[in-house]
């Protein structure tokens, strides 16, 4: 007779997170993801079929915890400018709040991973189109009502902001000074004037 599982799959998934964050995949051992999830190895690969597939997971909770707010907030406003300033902010404010310069596990994962696992690629693109489109369609909706200048191609400053949202984070882990990121999302934003 098969055992259930006795663990809570949401909280091992999210320690896991953390310690990925920490170390990177190749930095972080089986023992590292038994030490910081509570479980045993047997566990774990029981639940998530091996190290990779934990990775995954944490990927994915990932989105859920950090991209998944930006593009619900990109959708819910009318002011292209002021949305688009409001995640560029959340985004500082989240990379400063941190304290601990752990590092974008998206970032992270497309540095360290997605050059060789296929499975981390997709994820990564798949979450950077779906912020890139969300962005496009407030831009475009921008143009439309006046708010943004249409002289130069929606897809094209989507595809920027992402780009700068990406290296904010990226300097935050280097040094998570909220003046200077703030001073540099304000020229990112300049794009739409």
């Amino acid at each position: 007779m098969a055992r259930t599982r006795e663990f809570d799959i949401d909280a091992a998934v999210l320690a896991a997170m953390e310690a990925f964050r920490r170390a990177g995949y190749e930095g972080t051992s089986m023992r590292d993801l038994a030490e910081a999830t509570g479980l045993g190895s047997g566990s774990i690969y029981a639940a998530f079929g091996s190290k990779e597939g934990l990775y995954l997971a944490a990927l994915d909770l990932y989105r859920q915890r950090y991209a998944v707010p930006l593009i619900d907030l990109l959708r819910s406003g009318n002011d292209a400018r002021q949305v688009i300033r409001e995640v560029f902010v959340g985004s500082v404010d989240e990379i400063v709040k941190d304290g601990s310069r752990r590092a974008c596990l998206m970032v992270a994962a497309a540095m360290e991973r997605a050059g060789q696992d296929g499975r981390v690629a997709a994820r990564l693109r798949s979450t950077t189109q779906t912020l890139e489109l969300a962005l496009f369609d407030v831009i475009a909706e921008g143009q439309v009502r006046g708010q943004i200048p249409a002289d130069r191609s929606a897809a094209d400053l989507a595809g920027f902001l992402v780009a700068a949202l990406q290296g904010l984070r990226v300097m935050g882990a280097i040094n998570p000074d909220r003046a200077a990121l703030m001073r540099s999302a304000e020229v990112a934003l300049t794009c739409l004037d």
